[in-house]
């Protein structure tokens, strides 16, 4: 007993002599940010980063540090924040014939073993994001590697086979400690080249997972996609797999917050699909700015100025908060949850002095999302808007390397880390005063909370000139002021009295077929009729009114609202859509008195975002019954036609 007492005192210490993988020391705690405890959070939870690009950025002259400010491998510092599974995609062959790198990582196998080792050593498993192309693959572009172009299907399934097999032997061949293999990258609409899902994209997959579980047999097998916003979509993924009867043990899904809907959707979506099929389900990406600035000389997907749905601050609290919601979304509410991974949390600016240094860098080492070599590949993407890094604003690091204090989450959030409340940030103001009256701004806003809650303070406005904007017409101001220490925003337009109610639906809740104040009038049966909560697709506020249906011919509809009370005189009435796919199409804005069309303007859907608005000026009585609205008609083509309504208005002629 005495012997074995020894052993099994000695053996620890003899293991962290030689440097053992699985002795990195958790961080303790945070002086400076809130981390409420989430419940239910085990070892096996999977708290996943994807650090894909590490060894072209460290190739560029990238360094990391630990909390303490110390040099330290990147591996390391994510391993004692809690970190268990490092994520990483693998491109076939992301190189021009001369050996020049696309660009975003340049990530072959090979880099993907250098990765896996290091995280292997600090006792994390690798996620192999197999994305089988070349170069990038999602929603937009799933293009087939070179080697494969000319290949039949039941070739391109062999090749396919054979490179995934020959891939994780290597892995496993140098001692990578594999938890999951991903069948392709946000596969909603094709994979290798392949976009007809019956029977053909089946077959690939069926030889990746054929080949996972020979060379890894107890790794989990995910398929992954995106737009959980697009709920009915996603169900009919979830039904062909089991149709074709895939072998796969994870649903994944990406989540950004700016594009994809709410939590409440994705939870319900993800435990509907676990419950039906008896799957895993997690979240293969996740992001938050911490800054809204660019840090790069290059730009960013989003950040200050971004049309995007902004659900907390652009701050290292806001982006704690954010992951916070989306661990406890999956640990707590949703069936089967297994986990979070986050995007590229590692991905930091190379270079600091300008655009010129860094795009160097960028083109030698691939250390940018694209590099100009990646055009013979990817020419209407790549080839156009080569560059840097989009994502710096959402690392998990500063531009110099040193670890955020969100970083911290993954290991607080199983205890908390709770400390004084503090103000994160001001909510900015939307406000509109009429021509004629006075500009009051209030004198208090809402502060956004360290644990996201909202709580008004007094605020100070800068001196602006009321009656220079009161006498320049319709238009929009900003004008900034000072609460708590934090900068207020208040955006202020101008406008002239709109008679109408519901304006832009603001006023109706998510869903809600007939808005209020307005009446629907349908010829026709489109499939989709509704109030839409997304302010990327709104003009003003966050909502807007919704149609879409998928068969030929099936929408035509009116869209109307009586106004009573209105005086003798010159008015202008005009309403805004914008949409796409409509194929012969009429629609126009109109005028009724007396439940006749007096006047009309013709409107029309042709692309995203460009907006379509028209008005139509009239004579009124003070008498008469008065009603304007929308007619829209829509023959169809390709997927189905659609569209966005916003921002009707009613207003005096002079």
């Amino acid at each position: 007993m005495k012997k074995l007492l020894l052993v099994l005192i000695v053996l620890p210490i003899s293991l962290s002599l030689f440097g053992c993988s699985k002795g990195v020391n958790k961080v303790k705690s945070s002086d400076d940010l809130y981390i409420r405890k989430i419940e239910n959070i085990d070892d096996d939870f999977i708290m996943g980063m994807d650090a894909s690009s590490v060894i072209s950025l460290e190739q560029s002259g990238v360094k990391y540090y630990d909390y303490d400010g110390n040099e330290e491998d990147v591996f390391k510092v994510l391993a004692s924040s809690g970190i268990n599974h490092i994520r990483v995609r693998v491109w076939n062959d992301p190189y021009d014939s001369n050996g020049n790198g696309y660009g975003g990582g340049n990530c072959d196998i090979e880099k993907a073993i250098e990765i896996g080792k290091r995280a292997s050593k600090y006792g994390m498993k690798l996620i192999v994001d197999f994305h089988y192309s070349d170069f990038w693959a999602d929603p937009s572009k799933q293009m087939v590697p070179k080697a494969w172009k000319d290949l039949q299907i039941e070739d391109k399934a062999n090749a396919l086979y054979e490179y995934t097999k020959d891939s994780l032997k290597q892995l496993k061949k140098n001692g990578v400690d594999v938890g999951m293999v991903q069948m392709g990258n946000e596969t909603n609409n094709g994979l290798a080249g392949e976009k007809v899902w019956m029977d053909i994209i089946f077959n690939l997959m069926t030889s990746s997972s054929k080949a996972i579980r020979e060379v890894y047999p107890k790794a989990l097998i995910a398929v992954h996609f995106a737009n959980p916003e697009n709920y009915d979509s996603y169900l009919s993924y979830a039904k062909k797999l089991a149709y074709y009867n895939l072998d796969y043990d994870v649903f994944a899904s990406s989540y950004y917050p700016y594009w994809h809907g709410t939590l409440d959707n994705l939870t319900k979506l993800l435990s509907e699909i676990a419950e039906t099929y008896n799957k895993k389900v997690m979240v293969m990406e996740t992001s938050y700015a911490y800054t809204g600035e660019d840090l790069d000389f290059f730009g960013n997907t989003i950040g200050d100025g971004a049309a995007v749905i902004k659900d907390y601050p652009y701050t290292i609290q806001g982006q704690t908060n954010h992951v916070l919601n989306v661990i406890d979304a999956i640990a707590n509410k949703t069936t089967n949850g297994i986990g979070v991974c986050y995007w590229e949390g590692t991905w930091i600016p190379v270079g600091t002095s300008s655009f010129e240094e860094n795009s160097l860098l960028w083109e030698k080492y691939g250390s940018g999302w694209a590099s100009s070599y990646a055009s013979e590949y990817d020419p209407k993407d790549a080839g156009k808007y080569y560059g840097g890094c989009a994502v710096d604003n959402q690392a998990f690091f500063d531009p110099s390397g040193h670890p955020l204090e969100s970083l911290k989450l993954f290991e607080l959030c199983k205890k908390g880390n709770e400390i004084e409340l503090y103000p994160d940030a001001i909510e900015d103001i939307n406000i509109s005063f009429d021509l004629n009256d006075d500009i009051v701004l209030p004198n208090k806003v809402n502060a956004i909370m360290a644990d996201n809650t909202k709580q008004e303070i007094d605020v100070v406005w800068d001196d602006f000139d009321s009656e220079y904007m009161k006498s320049h017409g319709v238009n929009k101001y900003t004008i900034y002021g000072n609460a708590g220490g934090k900068k207020a925003c208040a955006y202020v337009s101008m406008i002239k009295y709109n008679y109408l109610n519901n304006y832009s639906f603001e006023e109706d809740d998510h869903l809600t077929k007939v808005p209020k104040a307005w009446d629907l009038i349908e010829v026709k049966n489109a499939k989709q009729l509704y109030v839409e909560e997304k302010s990327t697709d709104s003009i003003d506020g966050i909502k807007h009114y919704h149609f879409w249906s998928d068969e030929e011919n099936s929408i035509e509809f009116y869209l109307e609202q009586e106004v009573k009370d209105l005086k003798e005189g010159t008015y202008r009435f005009e309403i805004s859509i914008m949409g796409g796919d409509a194929g012969e199409q009429e629609i126009y804005a109109y005028v009724k008195l007396d439940d006749e069309i007096i006047n009309s303007s013709p409107l029309s859907i042709t692309s995203y975002n460009n907006w379509s608005n028209n008005s139509v000026t009239f004579d009124y009585d003070g008498n008469q019954k008065l009603t304007v609205g929308i007619y829209v008609k829509c023959q169809g083509s390709g997927n189905g036609a659609w569209g966005k309504i916003d921002n009707a208005l009613l207003n005096t002629e002079n």
